[in-house]
């Protein structure tokens, strides 16, 4: 299968025809190795979330209270690694593999750099913010500590996920996705480790997801640099010193995407801030909740990672029209598959809570808001995918609009006064609404082709 996937990507760089079914079939190719890598991730994560669960409602609220803060941070991080690895797919898609490696340099050393800033803000910050964000005195000290530590490991998240971009860029989903896979084991087994065996509760949780993240970095990093028939940067000499005119074109990629993840992930942490006054159970359920979630959205995000890279090939090759053919078929595949498994969350909700949490009150709440966000996913699944095409096309500043416009206008500002009235359900409520919107807007922009418009820039 790889081989075949191989000529068909060849076939997009060198003008080649491909049929609707060889479309479909490509799409599926680069899709499902990132959609089992996320599947997996997501049982680990359940793995994971049920051993800080059974410690009890206000360990996974210490969590809970702090990771959207930590995704505020993975945001600026994958931000970074898209203003670089869209470079490298046009350039792939465009056959000039030289230049795609002098990309490749450029952007590991400002990962480094960048990642470590990240890494010591974090640290600054990490006394205080449980309490910036309107924890209780049963939770606050946990979730600093458990946020320093994460955040002290973010070079290695950096790294890792840049690793992964550069080879999902070249059309290489298999081996990102093996390695997520080997994460998700690696961090189960060292949360076990640090959390039951040797008795560190939520502190050793962290430990082991950081320990899990800098043996996944340092394996995709070598695979990258020694393995990659694309990418490896043995083939020639050259240099690591970033230049002006690649670090300005990341900036205008990624600029866009780092300041919509400052406003949405913004919006993230407001929530929590909305969440927090509600007590210990709600946090916990809703932290729980998100985790079971998770099950629907991840294959989503695979499968955008797929849309990412077959659109950013097929512009490189200047093949507009293939482009938009992979965006349309990428997002219906997505809408399909999620709308498909909200089903089942909506039927197993008390089920999917019940392996996280024992507390049968944080099961009830959690259950409940599962199943309004059930009838979100389909539109869900049109935002993330339509929005992994436009990043592929360079495409990034008016999605970015849409995508924190959608957030602070359509849930945050509602939610401030919902949730004072029907608690966790109508922050939820809000939610599924929200989401609907946004893949109404983002499939509006995909049908309109205006996401096309700076093709000739590329």
């Amino acid at each position: 299968m790889t081989a075949t996937k191989d000529i068909l990507l060849q076939r997009i760089r060198n003008g080649g025809t491909l049929s609707t079914g060889a479309q479909i079939r490509l799409c599926f190719m680069l899709s499902y190795p990132a959609i089992l890598a996320q599947l997996s991730s997501v049982l680990m994560q359940y793995i994971d979330t049920s051993m800080v669960g059974h410690l009890g409602p206000a360990a996974g609220a210490s969590i809970g209270l702090v990771s959207t803060c930590l995704w505020l941070w993975g945001g600026f991080c994958f931000a970074l690694s898209s203003g670089f690895s869209v470079q490298v797919s046009h350039l792939i898609g465009a056959n000039d593999f030289k230049s795609a490696r002098n990309v490749l340099r450029q952007a590991l050393t400002v990962a480094i750099v960048f990642s470590t800033v990240l890494a010591l803000i974090g640290a600054a910050v990490s006394h205080s913010l449980p309490y910036w964000l309107g924890g209780g005195p049963d939770i606050v000290e946990d979730a600093g500590k458990y946020f320093l530590i994460i955040a002290l490991f973010m070079p290695a998240m950096q790294l890792d996920w840049m690793c992964a971009a550069m080879l999902q860029a070249s059309g290489n989903m298999k081996v990102p996705s093996l390695l997520s896979i080997g994460m998700c084991v690696l961090d189960v087994v060292f949360n076990y480790l640090f959390i039951y065996v040797l008795d560190m509760g939520v502190v050793g949780a962290a430990i082991g997801s950081g320990l899990a993240e800098v043996i996944t970095a340092i394996a995709m990093l070598s695979f990258l640099v020694f393995k990659s028939p694309e990418l490896k940067l043995t083939q020639e000499p050259g240099s690591f010193r970033p230049t002006e005119r690649v670090v300005k074109k990341a900036w205008g990629i990624g600029g866009p995407m780092a300041f919509q993840n400052l406003l949405l992930r913004g919006g993230y942490i407001a929530a929590t801030v909305i969440v927090a006054p509600l007590g210990t159970i709600a946090i916990a359920a809703n932290t729980f909740a998100i985790t079971a979630e998770s099950l629907c959205y991840m294959p989503g995000a695979g499968i955008a990672d797929a849309s990412t890279a077959l659109v950013g090939q097929s512009l490189g090759a200047r093949r507009k029209d293939l482009a938009t053919r992979f965006a349309w078929i990428t997002t219906l595949m997505a809408m399909g598959i999620m709308g498909s498994l909200a089903i089942l969350m909506y039927i197993f909700a008390p089920q999917m809570m019940g392996l996280l949490s024992p507390d049968a009150a944080v099961i009830d709440l959690g259950a409940r808001v599962l199943r309004i966000e059930a009838f979100a996913e389909v539109g869900y699944a049109a935002a993330m995918v339509v929005y992994g095409a436009c990043v592929g096309a360079g495409d990034t500043k008016w999605p970015s609009v849409m995508n924190f416009g959608s957030m602070w206008v359509v849930r945050i500002i509602p939610a401030i006064f919902v949730t004072r009235i029907y608690g966790l359900v109508g922050f939820w409520v809000c939610m599924a609404i929200e989401l609907t919107f946004r893949g109404s807007i983002f499939l509006v922009r995909l049908i309109r082709g205006t996401w096309l418009k700076n093709v000739e820039d590329i």
